[in-house]
């Protein structure tokens, strides 16, 4: 996919809005999960207050007795992770601690101010210091027992070191992230899958601008999607006035030239008769004035014929076949000495340009190389750096660096020959109209090498 393409700009966003989600997702299953451990920790917590509270008895001497302690082990080693404190309250008198887990060793826990009275059956949940610098999430819950005149309170408090719950945290987080990332590259996959199949529609208006740019078809079909649908009847609309447009511009030119032929052969017959009365420089004056004029008629007339090189319309021709005719005219015409032609060209040589253009610009290359060729001319197939075309060589003087430059420019190359002498200039410029490009060398043979090419079409 190139930089600018709209499936990979879509594909990126819908990358980055996936990823955006996930991550937003992944932060919110971090917070439901420390919301569910710690409320999940908190009810195990409570658990075992309960169980403290039950298995606590008050001595007559009023010290706690406990018939059975907890039986987790983390519970009996010091600074095990799990703690427990049971106090024992006379009124509104001091608290003392009367039973403690082996864990906690030489540290009570202290609850912060506020902290109690606990509502009856209910407790508190609350973060405490704990050993060595930890903090404990622990639950308080009070108990009230009446031993005859006297109200008691049991007051437990049981903890847990955070520490433990932050490893379950990177438990959680170490299946979490590749779990989403997985499904990120899977979502990315799917996208990408969608995005290509949405695009399909465009594609296929794209195969169809195709068919008709390589003459294939002459309109869009119909049976687009909805969204697409308008898209390609607006196409087909600007493809009829173009069309229309394009033969308007001939038939113009058309008619610009058979206008014109009258008044340039009368120019031509003053010409004549002022040059019969003995007013030379007035005939040669007219004369070159109607040369012009004319000159400018078949250029004017060149570049309407090659207006539908614009059109997404990319006609071909049989150049093979076009050759064949145009060379059997040539043969025909009378010649100061018999010339060999060799045609080197595959059967059905497809050219993407006009029948009537390619017959214009063969036509001038191959009456120029009859007219300058020794004996031999030698027509030949081209396809080089994705191009395709026809070669036409002669074995005559050929041109030089500065003649070929004069072409370039438009100029007439030589003065001495028959005809209007634009006909390199005017298969130049039609052919660039075309698409295509002329090139001129010195051919093998020693004479002039002259190239039309076009780029290939599938």
């Amino acid at each position: 996919m190139k930089p600018g393409s709209l499936r990979l700009r879509l594909t990126l966003a819908a990358a980055g809005l996936i990823v955006l989600a996930l991550a937003l997702a992944g932060a919110g299953l971090v917070v439901v999960f420390d919301s569910v451990l710690n409320t999940r920790t908190a009810d195990e917590l409570d658990r075992t207050a309960k169980y403290l509270a039950g298995q606590a008895e008050i001595a007559p001497d009023g010290s706690v007795v406990l018939h059975r302690p907890p039986a987790d082990p983390r519970g009996s080693t010091a600074y095990g992770g799990f703690y427990w404190q049971v106090e024992v309250r006379n009124g509104d008198a001091e608290r003392q601690v009367s039973l403690r887990s082996r864990s906690l060793w030489d540290m009570t826990l202290t609850l912060p101010d506020g902290t109690l009275p606990v509502p009856p059956s209910g407790n508190k949940v609350l973060d405490l210091p704990g050993p060595q610098g930890s903090t404990l999430l622990a639950v308080v819950r009070q108990v009230h027992i009446r031993t005859g005149p006297e109200d008691r309170f049991l007051t437990i408090v049981t903890a847990l070191d955070r520490k433990e719950l932050a490893e379950s945290r990177r438990a959680f987080l170490h299946l979490l992230i590749p779990a989403l990332s997985l499904l990120g590259v899977v979502l990315v996959g799917a996208m990408t899958l969608f995005v290509s199949r949405a695009m399909l529609p465009f594609r296929a208006l794209r195969g169809e601008l195709r068919a008709i740019h390589e003459g294939h078809s002459t309109a869009l079909p119909a049976g687009f999607p909805e969204e697409v649908q308008p898209l390609a009847d607006d196409l087909n609309r600007l493809l009829a006035l173009q069309a229309a447009a394009v033969e308007r511009a001939r038939g113009q030119a058309g008619d610009l030239a058979h206008g014109l032929k009258t008044p340039l052969a009368v120019l031509t017959a003053l010409a004549r008769r002022a040059e019969a009365d003995g007013q030379p420089a007035l005939a040669r004056e007219i004369d070159e004035q109607a040369q012009a004029m004319a000159r400018q008629v078949e250029r004017v007339l060149a570049r309407a014929r090659s207006a539908s090189a614009s059109s997404l319309r990319r006609p071909r021709c049989d150049a093979a076949q076009m050759v064949g005719k145009l060379v059997s005219v040539l043969q025909r015409l009378p010649a100061e000495q018999k010339l060999a032609w060799r045609i080197d060209l595959p059967a059905q040589m497809q050219l993407p340009v006009q029948e009537d253009d390619l017959m214009e610009m063969l036509g001038n290359l191959l009456d120029n190389a009859r007219k300058w060729a020794s004996s031999t001319i030698v027509v030949s197939a081209f396809a080089q750096a994705g191009r395709v075309g026809i070669g036409i060589a002669d074995d005559g003087p050929g041109m030089a660096p500065e003649e070929i430059a004069r072409i370039a420019r438009g100029q007439r190359w030589d003065e001495t020959q028959p005809g209007t002498g634009f006909g390199l200039a005017i298969t130049r410029d039609l052919c660039e109209a075309t698409g295509g490009a002329m090139e001129l060398s010195r051919s093998g043979q020693g004479g002039l090498l002259a190239v039309l090419s076009w780029q290939a079409v599938a």
